[in-house]
């Protein structure tokens, strides 16, 4: 369930978003994370995935009990649908890997239904089901990956669904290929584990 809103957040909670950061009267709560300001998700925990080597924040996950939400920014055209360009290609990808992935119409549009294949802690294959979606804006693609119950009960999902509508993404003015991920950063009271 995502936190109490209010003002303009609150429209952003009934699917006006993601934003672009620049247009948010303000950024009272969000977790500032460089490209992205994230409002908290209750019942779930804020994490962060780094690269060991450079020490760059590669995604940020909403993980809860029940499922995850790991969500990644890019550079886009400033004119144009990145998304359509690359599901393609996540799909070749997946196939390559011995997956699947399945277009189907969702709340933000075309998403791909994924399946992986994983070998189960007790040793047995078993399938990774991931749902991943894709909102163009304005030079920035969001990509979101649902994992876990969310993928594949669409009632659980609506949560993660919620908190994207919450999510604003600050680009910035310069120019960069199409495709490069966004910075990310960790908050200054970040807390490394490990």
């Amino acid at each position: 369930m995502v936190t109490d809103l209010d003002g303009d957040e609150a429209g952003a909670a009934t699917g006006a978003g993601p934003i672009d950061a620049e247009d948010l009267d303000s950024t009272d709560g969000r977790v500032d994370l460089g490209a992205l300001l994230l409002l908290p998700v209750e019942g779930t925990e804020l994490q962060l995935q780094v690269d060991e080597a450079s020490g760059a924040v590669q995604s940020v996950m909403f993980a809860g009990p029940e499922g995850a939400l790991e969500l990644k920014v890019f550079a886009a055209p400033r004119n144009g649908d990145l998304w359509n360009e690359v599901r393609p290609q996540i799909a070749a990808d997946l196939g390559k890997r011995g997956g699947t992935a399945t277009e189907r119409e969702g709340r933000f549009g075309t998403e791909l239904v994924c399946q992986m294949p994983v070998t189960l802690p007790d040793g047995q294959p078993g399938l990774q089901p991931s749902r991943v979606i894709g909102i163009n804006g304005s030079r920035w693609l969001l990509r979101a990956t649902l994992l876990g119950r969310p993928a594949v009960e669409p009632d659980a999902g609506t949560a993660f669904e919620d908190a994207l509508t919450t999510v604003a993404v600050r680009r910035g003015a310069h120019a960069m290929p199409v495709g490069d991920p966004l910075a990310l950063s960790l908050p200054p009271d970040a807390r490394r584990n490990g």
